[in-house]
C-alpha cells in the first residue's frame, strides 16, 4: 500500500510557467490515494484554471484570502490545520520572497505561516533570478527555518535560457513528497558517508578546461537518500548546477588533485562509507598555461601534453579512507566486465556499474539503472528516478555493511 493512501496534501501553485506540470502531480498524488486541495495565487490564474485543477482534485479550488463562502465552511485557518503537508509547485522567486518575510497577503503565505505540517517548496524561475544572492539569501532563511527545498533542477528554460532553475519533474517531486510522508527508519544514524559527486575541471590555460558531461544528479541524490535515513553526509562537488540536498555539507572543488585532497580531509577520521559518484578526469595538463594559448600561424593543429590524474577512489581505498568503500564505472561497452575488473583492482566493496551509452539513462538524465556488484554477488534494480534509485542504492549498501565478513 502507498504511504500517501489518506494523507492530507495541499498542493500551492505560483504564477509561472511550470504550472502546467502541477497538474500531473496532482494526478500522481491522487492515484496513490492521498486526499489532494488546491491553492492558487493570482499569478498562477494565468497559466493553470481552476476548472481544470477542480477535476484533476475533485475539490474546489481556492484562491482568495477573504472569500465569504469558504469561511462559512472551512476557513483558512481550518485549510491550514487540515495539511498533513504543503507543497509549492511551482514556488517562483516572489513567493520565496514574501515567505521568508513573514508576509501573509494572499491565502498561500497565510496558510504556510498558520501550518504546523512540514512545507515543501519546488521553485521555479529564471536561472538569473535563482542565482541572484536576494534568492539565494531567501532560501537560506527558509532551509533554516525548515522547509523542505525540491530541486531546482538545470537545463534549458522557456525563456531561452539555460541554468538552474527548472522545475523537478512531477515525478521526482511525486518521489520527494513519499518520501517526506514515508516514516525512514533512522538506521544510519551515527555513521559518516563521505560521497563524491559530478565532474571534475582540469584547466588547460585561464579561459579552458577538460570536463565532462556528469551532471551530478546521482551523487546528490545519494547524499540526499543518506542523510534521509539519519547518516552525517559529507558531499565533496565538482561544478554542478544543483542545490546541496538540506542536512548535508556540501564541499566544492574542481580539479582530481582537489577532490582527493577534500575527500582526505573529510576523513581524517575512518569514514562508515566512502561513494565515489564523481566522473574524475583521468588526466591534466602537464604544464597549464599562464595566458590564453593562441592559434600559431597557419597550424590546424595544436599539442596538449597530459599527465596521468591520482586515481581518487584507488587511493582512498588503498589508504582505508572509510570501512566500506564503493565506487561507480561509468562504461560504454563490456560493461560488466569493466566494472568487476575495477572492483577488483581498485580493492572495492561494491561497484556500481552505468552504460553511459544509452541516451535514455546516466549523464545528465532524470532516470538511471545500474547494476550493482560484489566480489561474490550482483544486484540489478529496475530503471527509475536518479532520487528513487538511489534510496534502493543506500539500501542495498546498508545491507551489504551488515552482512557477516
Amino acid at each position: 500500500m502507498s504511504s500517501l493512501v489518506n494523507k492530507q496534501i495541499l498542493v500551492g501553485i505560483t504564477g509561472g510557467i511550470a504550472a502546467y506540470k502541477t497538474i500531473e502531480l496532482i494526478r500522481l498524488l491522487s492515484k496513490a490515494g492521498a486526499d489532494v486541495q488546491v491553492v492558487l495565487t493570482d499569478g498562477a490564474k494565468a497559466f493553470v484554471t481552476e476548472m481544470t485543477l477542480q477535476a484533476v482534485s475533485g475539490h474546489p479550488v481556492r484562491s482568495s484570502l477573504l472569500d465569504p463562502a469558504a469561511e462559512l465552511g472551512m476557513g483558512h485557518i481550518e485549510l491550514a490545520k487540515w495539511a498533513d503537508l504543503i507543497v509549492i509547485a511551482p514556488a517562483s522567486a516572489d513567493f520565496m520572497a514574501r515567505y521568508a518575510q513573514g508576509m501573509a497577503n494572499d491565502l498561500l503565505t497565510t496558510l504556510c505561516l498558520a501550518t504546523d505540517a512540514p512545507v515543501a517548496l519546488a521553485p521555479a524561475m529564471n536561472q538569473a533570478m535563482w542565482q541572484h544572492p536576494a534568492t539565494q539569501a531567501n532560501l537560506t532563511t527558509l532551509i533554516s527555518r525548515g522547509v523542505h527545498m525540491i530541486g531546482p533542477a538545470a537545463g534549458a528554460q522557456a525563456c531561452g535560457d539555460v541554468g538552474p532553475g527548472r522545475m523537478e519533474e512531477p515525478q521526482d517531486i511525486y518521489a520527494a513528497i513519499d518520501t517526506l510522508l514515508s516514516p525512514v527508519a533512522q538506521d544510519l544514524a551515527g555513521q559518516h558517508w563521505v560521497i563524491t559527486a559530478g565532474p571534475t575541471m582540469e584547466a588547460i590555460d585561464p579561459v579552458r578546461y577538460i570536463s565532462n558531461h556528469s551532471s551530478g544528479k546521482m551523487g546528490y541524490a545519494l547524499a540526499a537518500a543518506a542523510q534521509a535515513r539519519g547518516a552525517r553526509v559529507t558531499l565533496i562537488s565538482g561544478p554542478t548546477q544543483l542545490a546541496a540536498p538540506q542536512g548535508v555539507q556540501r564541499v566544492d572543488i574542481k580539479s582530481a588533485e582537489d577532490m582527493l585532497s577534500a575527500c582526505r580531509t573529510a576523513m581524517l577520521e575512518q569514514a562508515d562509507v566512502f561513494i565515489g559518484a564523481a566522473a574524475v578526469a583521468d588526466f591534466r595538463m602537464k604544464d597549464v598555461a599562464s595566458q590564453k594559448m593562441k592559434k600559431s600561424g597557419d597550424s590546424n593543429e595544436m599539442q596538449l601534453t597530459l599527465v596521468k590524474n591520482p586515481d581518487v577512489i584507488a587511493t582512498l581505498s588503498q589508504e582505508q579512507a572509510a570501512k566500506c568503500m564503493v565506487g561507480f564505472a561509468a562504461e560504454t561497452q563490456d560493461v560488466i566486465a569493466y566494472a568487476q575488473s575495477k572492483l577488483e583492482r581498485k580493492g572495492l566493496d561494491l561497484i556500481i556499474a552505468n552504460d553511459v551509452s544509452r541516451t535514455d539513462i546516466g549523464f545528465n538524465n532524470d532516470e538511471n539503472q545500474v547494476t550493482v556488484l560484489s566480489k561474490d554477488q550482483q544486484w540489478t534494480p529496475p530503471k527509475e528516478s536518479k532520487a528513487a534509485l538511489a534510496v534502493e542504492l543506500v539500501g542495498l549498501i546498508t545491507q551489504y555493511q551488515t552482512q557477516p565478513s
